[in-house]
């Protein structure tokens, strides 16, 4: 859904910033339309006042028939109860010669002034980040539209299997690639395995050698930054530290066979540091330990993907001091 220059509140609630951008940005065009120029006014709704924002939103533009106010923070703003009963308030009958803008990240509490602001023709978009089929086709649209650039074949397939459907980054690398590609080329795939870093599994399978060369510690700031910084999805660290202790199961269970470390190796398919890492992880665990903490991730995993866990991050990283521990 994009907003219109009909909407008198547009409240952009959600994780993906980028997305947040472009609704403001429609909204403002929409709006420039309309009315011709557009006042623009922006807050932090972690230290604005309602008094402040309320003086702005019914006060006349002095060069513009329309303004635009902008709330940035809004669920800090409209935390408290005095401001949310105003704003509902305001909600009912909104200026008609303001627009009022309120984004907010994941935190937003739906409520009765979501209601009030449908009901009266405005519109709360939810900004979430897309799945990686919509990010793959977002990308050929927004290569051509933005970039002047045609994508080969299977190159918006890698490009989102590298760093994920975060369209902030695919279009900075986008940017990067048409330049590198040149005037008229096209974005080869080979161009992408160039010029874009790791993929999320090669950056997954980092953590799993930084927690068993380095502990737990180097291993909650290597989680941290796959997270808060790569995007990497909690779906993949999950499976990162199941695929961990399940090799790590299997490699025990064989070297308690008596087999060695080569032709543990060669049976699970381990090549280069993962053959002496995961061997190393099945020696200090033993088959046992192995196959409990397995057991224990595998509950947990479930746990987090079922919403039984609130903070899927603080739980893998419980989970990564536990085996990082036992693996010294």
């Amino acid at each position: 859904m994009s907003p219109d220059a009909s909407m008198r509140i547009v409240v952009l609630t959600g994780k993906d910033s980028f997305t947040r951008v472009e609704r403001s940005r429609q909204l403002h065009a929409a709006l420039t339309e309309k009315f011709g120029s557009v006042d623009r006014f922006e807050f932090d709704g972690a230290s604005a006042t309602l008094a402040q924002v309320m003086d702005e939103l019914r006060s006349y533009g002095l060069l513009s028939q329309h303004k635009l106010i902008v709330i940035d923070n809004a669920e800090s703003f409209i935390g408290a109860e005095d401001r949310r009963r105003a704003m509902e308030r305001y909600a009912e009958n909104p200026q008609q010669e303001s627009t009022l803008l309120m984004r907010a990240g994941a935190r937003w509490n739906p409520g009765k002034f979501d209601k009030l602001v449908e009901a009266g023709g405005g519109a709360v978009i939810k900004c979430e980040p897309p799945t990686d089929q919509e990010a793959i086709r977002w990308c050929g649209a927004r290569a051509e539209k933005r970039h002047g650039a045609q994508l080969a074949a299977g190159s918006a397939e890698l490009l989102v299997e590298k760093i994920g459907p975060d369209l902030a980054r695919i279009d900075t690398e986008l940017a990067k690639l048409a330049a590198a590609a040149g005037e008229g080329k096209p974005i080869s795939r080979a161009l992408v395995a160039e010029f874009v870093g790791l993929s999320r599994e090669e950056q997954s399978f980092g953590l799993q050698s930084v927690l068993i060369r380095e502990g737990p510690r180097a291993a909650l700031v290597k989680l941290n930054e796959l997270v808060r910084i790569s995007g990497v999805p909690d779906v993949m660290i999950g499976w990162t530290i199941i695929d961990l202790l399940r090799k790590a199961h299997d490699a025990a269970r064989l070297l308690d066979e008596g087999q060695n470390e080569f032709a543990v190796a060669k049976q699970l398919k381990l090549w280069g540091d993962a053959q002496a890492l995961v061997c190393r992880a099945a020696r200090a665990l033993g088959t046992d330990a192995a196959a409990a903490l397995l057991s224990e991730c595998v509950r947990t995993d479930m746990r987090t993907k079922s919403g039984l866990s609130s903070d899927s991050t603080r739980t893998y990283e419980a989970l990564l001091v536990t085996i990082g521990e036992r693996i010294r």
